[in-house]
This record gives structure tokens, sequence and C-alpha cells, in this order.
């Protein structure tokens, strides 16, 4: 065991005093697919003190192409990914504390988490999450690595607290209607090139230096041989909501929060967006024509059927998810196939 991290330490910028930060840090992970997975196994390794994960689904058969940790056992069983997770990281490095989170990161739950971490690494898979961290990172002074990836394509933010502009101040507003991994599918390489950007900035916070951080937006495309990396610097914007001069974090309140209810007297659960928004039927239509199902439109509403649940889409954004009462199922299949 004296030698476990003997090579890590050999790099200088970490060497035997980074080691110890590295050790000495708490780490939280959001989502538990293919970007969590990979981080939590490479900061495992690499020695890390704490590793929070949190996740609120459970193992299936088409996660085992690129989510690294998890086996067939576990879609068998429908194992909770975070149980899974931790299962496999504690025989990968049993020294490293693994909290597993069953559970939907809202505001409330990441409030409360934050609050005893270092650093937040995005592996959610919709931007209503993201901007969640993003106004809490700004609120508790946390940083955090946003992270996405789809088909080929894959980019990378690091967000300092006071320094670097917020993902608020980039976006503007939420994006709706992205294309998502089960709408697009993705590539195994595309989600290593973006741990392997996250991972690199989160050693670098976690032992302290600072003046090594990228500080730039990289995007990728690996099938198209694309690689873009953008200086961000002059979109801080001093009226940013988020991270502003009068912040007002619009994230962390109810009215710009996605909103759920359980249908009265029926098996359905009703989604509103947090922000107004137009979805293109047409559009929506083809994109699901490819993924199995049975797919029916009219001028005002699309019907998409898959296994045991209708996901029903008005042009104003609603959505009523058929075939469950349980809001949490209903959310993850809304951002599953909405993005």
């Amino acid at each position: 065991m004296n030698n476990r991290y003997s090579r890590q330490e050999l790099f200088s910028p970490i060497g035997k005093d980074g080691q110890q930060r590295i050790f000495n840090k708490h780490v939280l992970i959001i989502g538990a697919g293919a970007l969590g997975t990979a981080s939590a196994e490479a900061l495992a390794r690499a020695g890390i003190g704490k590793l929070t994960i949190v996740d609120r689904d459970y193992v299936e058969w088409s996660n085992l192409q690129r989510q690294q940790l998890y086996t067939e056992n576990d879609a068998n069983n429908r194992i909770p990914k975070v149980i899974a997770a931790k299962d496999r990281l504690t025989d990968i490095n049993s020294t490293v504390d693994i909290e597993a989170i069953i559970a939907d990161a809202s505001v409330v739950e990441l409030e409360t988490w934050v609050k005893k971490v270092n650093l937040i690494i995005d592996a959610t898979d919709n931007f209503e999450t993201r901007m969640i961290i993003n106004d809490v990172s700004q609120k508790y002074g946390v940083p955090w690595i946003y992270g996405a990836c789809v088909g080929s394509y894959g980019i990378s933010y690091t967000i300092i607290p006071e320094k670097t502009p917020c993902l608020s101040c980039i976006l503007e507003t939420v994006p709706l209607g992205g294309l998502t991994c089960d709408t697009a599918g993705i590539i195994n390489p595309a989600v290593n090139m973006v741990v392997s950007h996250q991972i690199s900035e989160a050693l670098k916070i976690l032992v302290g230096d600072w003046d090594s951080l990228r500080n730039k937006l990289v995007s990728f495309d690996l099938w198209k041989n694309h690689y873009t990396s953008i200086n961000v610097d002059k979109l801080k914007n001093e009226d940013c909501p988020s991270c502003g001069v009068k912040r007002s974090y619009p994230f962390l309140s109810f009215e710009n929060q996605t909103k759920s209810a359980v249908l009265c007297g029926r098996d359905s659960v009703q989604i509103r967006p947090s922000v107004p928004v137009v979805r293109n039927l047409e559009a929506l239509e083809k994109l699901f024509m490819n993924q199995g199902g049975t797919v029916q439109r009219n001028p005002y509403l699309l019907s998409y059927t898959v296994n045991s649940h209708r996901l029903v889409i008005f042009k104003d954004g609603r959505v009523l998810v058929h075939g469950t009462k349980d809001i949490t199922e209903a959310k993850s299949l809304y951002h599953k196939y909405l993005g």
C-alpha cells in the first residue's frame, strides 16, 4: 500500500504533498451514468478521501456499453446505480469513503450536500439540474466542472465562483429539446474524452494548482475530427442573476424549476418546463421514429409510446407521462427523451 500512488506522486505538479491534499478532499458527483462512473473510478484510483455519488436510477442493459462500473448482474437485478458503483469502487480502493445517495438532485438536497464538499462534478443528464448546480456553486463558493456528451460530441468547462463566467453567463437561458444519448446515441470514446478533461481539471483544483486550470471551454467531435478551445472570459456578466453584482440565484427559486404533478384519478404525471418553450412536434416525430415504439402526431400534440409508458408532448412544452404515478420515474423519462 505504501507505493500505491507512487507514479502519481512522481508527477511533480502533484507530488507527495499534493497526494495528501487529494486524500483530504471531498468530491460530489451528480449522476452515476457514463460520465459519473468514469469520473468516480478515476478519482477513487487517484486516492480521493471521500466521494459522494448521487443518482436516482438503476442499472439497465443499455448502460453497459459505456458505464464502466456496472455488470450484467447489476442490470439483471436492476441494482440502483449508486449502490452498484459503491460496491465496485470499494473493490478498487477500499480506503475511499464512498457515500451513495439514491435521490433526485433537487434544490433542497443540493444545498445540503454542497456545504460539505470541495468540488462538484457534473455528470447529470439535463440542463435544469446543471443550472441548479450552477446557482448552488455560486451561492456557496464551491467550484464545479461542467461536462456533457452525446453521439461523438463532447464539451467541458470549469467554473470557479468569483473568477470565471458561470454557466448562466454563457447560456443566458436554459436550452431545451436537446439531443440525448437515448435519442442520438453515444460512443464510448466521447465519454472518455470528456472525463479526461473533467478529471484533469479536478486534480488541479484538489491539489490547489489554480494557475494550471484551462480557463477555456472545450468542445470536440471525435467522429468529425473537430476540436475547439474557446476563451469565454469576456462573457462574464456583471448583471448575471447567478454570479453578478445583484445576484438572486434564480434557479434555486420554485418558479424556475420544472413543475410536476400527479393527475387525479389517472395513472399519469404532468410535467411543465421551467421556462416557456415552443416544441417543434414535427422535428420530435422524426427523432422518435428512429427509437422504436409508436409515434402519432396531430397539429396540437405528439404521442410517443415506448414499453409501458406513453409521453404526450404539447406545443407549449407540457408533457403528460402516462403509465406511472411516480414523479421521479416520470421526470427520468422526460429527461431521457427530451433532454
